[in-house]
């Protein structure tokens, strides 16, 4: 996907019922919907839905887009594409989930587990809009599923995200990664300037 990736990482396999739950929230969120396999969607969503205000947009361009309540985007990118997907053990692109969690000794440390499967939410733009898109929608999933989010975080980050709420923990392994919760996306997105690692 060209825009930003969250992922959340499970300690135990998504139960029958929590996949029905999850693929509900999906189809109610989205306006396009397509189901490659169970656990795994490509799907539009009208930000609207997310609690991301149209305005109707006079706006040409999506700066001061920094907040789900001040935030106005045209019109026309009202729906912004993701792709949802489980996976892991038994859900999924195994050798996929492995590469991804390689190397994450000191995540897991501060996780408390090692991951069994995750949920990745991928935005299909880059604009700003799809930056806080992407964090409400990843914090409704959060809801669903459980589990704890990662989040990489750029260059000065780490000082802005420290007191917010919802931080579990911060690991430096390759790139600063925030270890959140959806409370914490929700205030994060609220921030001036949002916006998350591609």
């Amino acid at each position: 996907m060209a825009g930003p990736t969250l992922v959340i990482d499970l300690a135990e396999p998504v139960a029958p019922a929590v996949l029905r739950e999850f693929r509900a929230l999906v189809v109610g969120l989205s306006c396009l919907f397509h189901e490659e396999r169970p656990g795994a969607f490509h799907v539009n969503v009208p930000v609207e839905r997310l609690g991301i205000a149209d305005t109707g947009g006079e706006r040409s361009t999506d700066e001061g887009l920094t907040a789900p309540a001040g935030a106005t985007p045209r019109r026309e990118d009202s729906q912004r594409s993701f792709s949802l997907y489980l996976i892991g053990a038994g859900a999924g692109d195994e050798s996929t989930f492995e590469a991804e969690h390689e190397d994450q000794s000191e995540v897991e440390a501060v996780l408390g587990f090692r991951p069994v499967q995750a949920v990745n939410v991928s935005a299909g733009r880059n604009r700003q809009v799809d930056h806080v898109a992407t964090a409400l929608l990843t914090a409704a999933v959060l809801d669903v599923v459980g589990g704890v989010c990662r989040a990489e975080l750029a260059d000065g980050q780490r000082a802005v995200v420290s007191g917010l709420p919802g931080l579990l923990g911060l690991a430096d392994d390759a790139w600063d990664t925030a270890l959140i919760t959806a409370e914490f996306l929700r205030a994060w997105a609220e921030r001036p300037g949002f916006r998350l690692v591609k």
